[in-house]
């Protein structure tokens, strides 16, 4: 007889493993099946040269008492026993652009925030304060986020059609500030023809409130995570690559995976895309109309990323992240030609609990739309499936590399010469890691023009299948962690995790 679990979870990202966590805390039978070798998707480090690279998550936003995610991570059962470091109260983001000499901060705390900036943009203060102002009334829109239990009427709530780019040019005639405001905006991959305002206020806010690295690396909190369903009794299964449903009437019997072995459950999570989900159920178990919606949504543009390992001694730690313009419209990015790549860059570093007061490790991250390394696309480099994509793909990725750093070394010259080793990932290291087709950064892209169509349901048209993770409503740590306790209330009701959470 084949061991029938409760609830079976595809995929180990963060909303995969929050979801294992809350269902086994409730005493439902939970399994938790990975196809790599590490668990976490986004959360995953790796080490190279004694340093630690992070993968996804480099910073993290409401972790102070009494703010958002610090109260979910507590009902979670993790928040205390994470490894944190606050970053720069006055500027934990630095905005720059090529053609300015002057740098400009995001600081964490509204009325720091709108001091730092008034400091550059003094003529400009009602506008800045006119945007704060507006943003945290959009948060205080989205019932979850502010820890209160949803109604789930997507229908009524405001701001979902106002777009983001048209919003910021409204508090300001001035197009440096309009830039800087909007400066960030490769934490969700803005769009200024596509991205609704909700979508940068929930991000941005998050931050605002407070920012905070992760000592060591964020693969932490997937440890911790796991740690708890282990100990509720829960199994996770790492090398175990889902490849397909097999169904008993229209509901879903088990899983099978790529190596043969099968798991019966009596109800299924997919942390993985919802195309790439949909791809395992069998043609006529759900209508097509629905399976041509979830296929034709547009997805967030890719991204190149250079690790740097830095020699020791050389690059004092920086607690901020450095977001440089080349092209002062900080929109374009994902519309770069290529032979002007890249537009912008993005860097963060790496906090090691060793903390001798030198950088160890720099995160260089560009944009990169998967066309890039379409040529490369049949080539998989995952434990199941590794196939060597050949000189081509490195002349390709060295190329790339030094271009980047090249830009970099304008930014903070002498780098170059600090540079131990360093080491690359495509789009294509996104979409066999995190488990979507495209290497998208942050799923399905949100779309002001119609905000309801890229909200995903929990529930998909099979009855015993529900989805969770960053396509669902919002990515990040705090958008994925409202996504899975959406997920769970499905099997609990939202009024009774949102009590647990509030009493945590």
């Amino acid at each position: 007889m084949e061991e029938q679990y409760d609830i079976i979870i595809i995929g180990s990202g963060l909303g995969g493993l929050e979801c294992g966590v809350i269902l086994s805390r409730e005493g439902y039978k939970v399994l938790v099946l990975e196809k790599n070798k590490q668990l976490g998707g986004n959360l995953q480090t790796f080490s190279r040269d004694k340093r630690i690279f992070d993968t996804g998550i480099h910073y993290i936003g409401g972790l102070d008492e009494g703010q958002n995610l610090n109260q979910y991570f507590k009902y979670l059962g993790i928040m205390k026993d994470l490894n944190l470091k606050r970053m720069d109260e006055d500027g934990f983001d630095l905005i720059s652009f090529d053609d300015d000499e002057k740098v400009y901060r995001h600081a964490q705390g509204y009325q720091n925030f709108i001091d730092q900036l008034a400091q550059d943009f003094p003529e400009e203060i009602n506008g800045i304060r006119t945007y704060c102002d507006k943003l945290i009334e959009v948060c205080n829109t989205f019932p979850m986020y502010n820890l209160e239990p949803s109604n789930s009427d997507l229908q009524n709530m405001p701001f979902l059609d106002v777009n983001a780019y048209e919003f910021i040019c409204s508090v300001t005639n001035n197009q440096r500030l309009r830039n800087v405001l909007a400066g960030t905006n490769v934490l969700y991959a803005g769009e200024a023809d596509k991205t609704p305002l909700y979508v940068h206020a929930l991000v941005v806010n998050s931050y605002i409130e407070s920012a905070y690295r992760c000592v060591n690396g964020s693969t932490q909190i997937a440890k911790l995570l796991t740690r708890v369903i282990l100990n509720n009794g829960g199994k996770v299964l790492k090398h175990a690559h889902v490849t397909k449903f097999h169904f008993k009437g229209n509901t879903i019997e088990s899983v099978e995976l790529e190596d043969g072995r099968a798991f019966f459950a009596k109800n299924f999570i997919s942390n993985v895309h919802p195309a790439v989900t949909l791809e395992m159920v069998e043609e006529g178990k759900v209508r097509n109309a629905y399976r041509k919606r979830i296929t034709s949504l547009s997805n967030t543009v890719s991204t190149f990323i250079v690790h740097i390992a830095l020699k020791p001694g050389k690059i004092k730690y920086f607690n901020y992240n450095i977001y440089h313009y080349f092209d002062p419209d900080v929109w374009k990015g994902p519309h770069y030609k290529v032979e002007d790549w890249p537009l912008s860059f993005a860097v963060f570093t790496g906090v090691t609990s060793k903390n001798d007061g030198y950088a160890d490790t720099i995160t260089l991250m560009a944009y990169m739309r998967e066309e890039e390394t379409q040529q490369w696309a049949d080539t998989y480099n995952v434990v199941s499936k590794v196939m060597e994509r050949g000189e081509a793909y490195e002349e390709f990725k060295i190329k790339k590399a030094e271009k980047l750093i090249d830009a970099l070394e304008k930014r903070l010259p002498g780098v170059k010469q600090s540079i131990h080793s360093y080491y690359t990932s495509s789009p294509l290291s996104y979409r066999d890691y995190i488990g979507d087709k495209w290497g998208s950064l942050y799923g399905v892209m949100k779309d002001y023009k119609n905000p309801l169509k890229t909200f995903i349901s929990a529930k998909t048209k099979v009855p015993n299948l529900y989805l969770t993770g960053e396509n669902l409503n919002m990515h990040g740590a705090l958008g994925v962690t409202i996504g899975a306790v959406t997920t769970c209330s499905e099997f609990l009701t939202n009024d009774y995790i949102m009590k647990k959470v509030v009493k945590a």
